[in-house]
């Protein structure tokens, strides 16, 4: 039985690994790479040119600065979730039961002990960084630094659903160099590289005893990382002066993590170790945006994004001799993000902001996890520019996330092996709250 066990739990920690290692926006991606453009939802990513940050959101865009700047700066993300209406069951074997051999047939045991208190998600700066350069009166040069996806869950000890999940931690790196080309006053398009680099932890509960207690579980947990290319293009145009048309496409990036998994009895004691490789392929994306000036101090904008999610069909886990150790469907569906923002220069010194987005989700009800119990969204935004003197300028943005409610149901006759079978079922409602700040230098 311990040897079926052990092989189980290195399956459990690989598809663990897939469904964490996509981050958090449209579902799983991050969104904070600019703090000016957070105060407007982000509705002008590719159309509205603020600062160096536009090297992340249109390449382009660098053309339509007057001069060398760098921008920094973070957003602080504070989740808050709320589960209820939580049922569990667990079952054993009557065989086993009966001291002999599995016969298939279950003998309830009543609900999984523990808790369920939602407080999973701890508060986390997202950092970022970009640098823009004219190198002469037609190419610019751009480079930045961000993180284009990342998540973290992190469960209670005795959490109920904890033998579907109960820590989750990725993140990803990304260095983008960029180049920009000014056809004319008008046109502009550019074109960079990105070097990404993933890694993440993640954990399972195994039980080992009919009790089903907290205390004498397994935990199956797997680190890996892995490095790997991909591209982004644009191009911006402006009709007339006061129209700015923007449109960014960003490569699908291919990965195949490498990582070691362990899965550890109470006590500390190993009982498996092994290698395993897992591929994954984070998903394309294309934003189109467009600024249109109203007056001289009112702007406003709109924006659309698609991500190409349904790349991520299933999970699939090969072990170290090659063999399938899982391969699970998922069935991720494309997913749409809607935003409309406004922009108002209140004087010399100081620009006003506010936004709205709508990000729907690519998950679906049948497969939803409880690594990842997320719904479609709602984004609300305000923000402010100060610019003292002329070479700086602080930006200051604050946002809403509120999430659909969404019910997670899971259920696994296999994942306790001869021991019997175990669900888990909740309701969840989540928000979080964002805090951004920015600093852009020019010289």
């Amino acid at each position: 039985m311990q040897n079926k066990i052990n092989k189980l739990t290195l399956a459990i920690a690989a598809a663990a690994a897939a469904l964490s290692s996509q981050a958090m926006a449209g579902g799983f991606q991050l969104n904070e790479q600019s703090v000016s453009g957070q105060g407007y939802s982000h509705a002008g990513r590719s159309s509205n040119v603020q600062d160096a940050t536009i090297v992340f959101g249109n390449p382009a865009g660098m053309s339509f600065l007057d001069r060398a700047q760098v921008t920094g700066g973070a957003t602080y993300l504070n989740v808050n979730s709320d589960i209820d209406n939580v049922e569990s069951s667990t079952s054993i074997d009557s065989g086993v039961a009966q001291g002999g051999t599995p016969n298939g047939v279950q003998f309830p045991l009543g609900p999984v002990s523990g808790s369920s208190d939602g407080d999973m998600v701890p508060g986390t700066a997202v950092p970022f960084a970009f640098y823009a350069q004219p190198l002469s009166e037609k190419v610019h040069f751009g480079f930045g630094v961000y993180a284009p996806f990342g998540s973290k869950t992190d469960y209670e000890d005795d959490f109920q659903g904890r033998y579907f999940g109960n820590y989750t931690e990725v993140k990803v790196i990304s260095a983008q160099p960029t180049l920009s080309y000014k056809i004319n006053d008008q046109l502009a398009i550019g074109a960079g590289v990105t070097y990404n680099q993933v890694e993440g932890e993640l954990r399972r509960q195994l039980p080992t005893s009919a009790a089903f207690s907290s205390e004498g579980d397994i935990d199956a947990r797997v680190d890996g990382d892995d490095d790997a290319w991909g591209y982004n293009v644009g191009i911006i145009y402006r009709p007339v002066p006061e129209t700015t048309l923007g449109l960014t496409y960003r490569s699908k990036v291919d990965y195949t993590l490498e990582g070691d998994f362990e899965a550890i009895a109470p006590g500390g004691n190993v009982v498996r170790a092994d290698d395993a490789t897992l591929d994954l392929t984070t998903p394309e994306t294309v934003n189109f945006s467009v600024t249109q000036q109203m007056t001289d101090r009112l702007e406003l904008m709109f924006g659309a994004s698609w991500a190409r999610w349904s790349r991520f069909e299933r999970i699939l886990v090969e072990g170290s001799q090659g063999d399938t150790i899982t391969n699970e469907e998922q069935n991720y569906a494309n997913a749409w993000n809607f935003a409309v923002g406004a922009q108002y220069q209140l004087n010399p010194q100081w620009v006003l902001r506010t936004g709205l987005a709508l990000d729907n989700t690519p998950t679906n009800d049948e497969d939803r996890s409880v690594r990842i119990p997320s719904d479609d969204r709602r984004i609300f935004s305000l923000g402010a520019g100060w610019t003292p003197v002329p070479d700086l300028t602080v930006d200051l943005a604050y946002s809403y996330l509120t999430e659909r409610g969404t019910s997670i149901s899971q259920s696994r006759d296999d994942s306790l092996n001869e021991l019997g079978s175990v669900s888990y079922s909740a309701d969840y409602k989540n928000e979080a709250h964002g805090f951004g700040a920015q600093a852009t230098y020019r010289f």
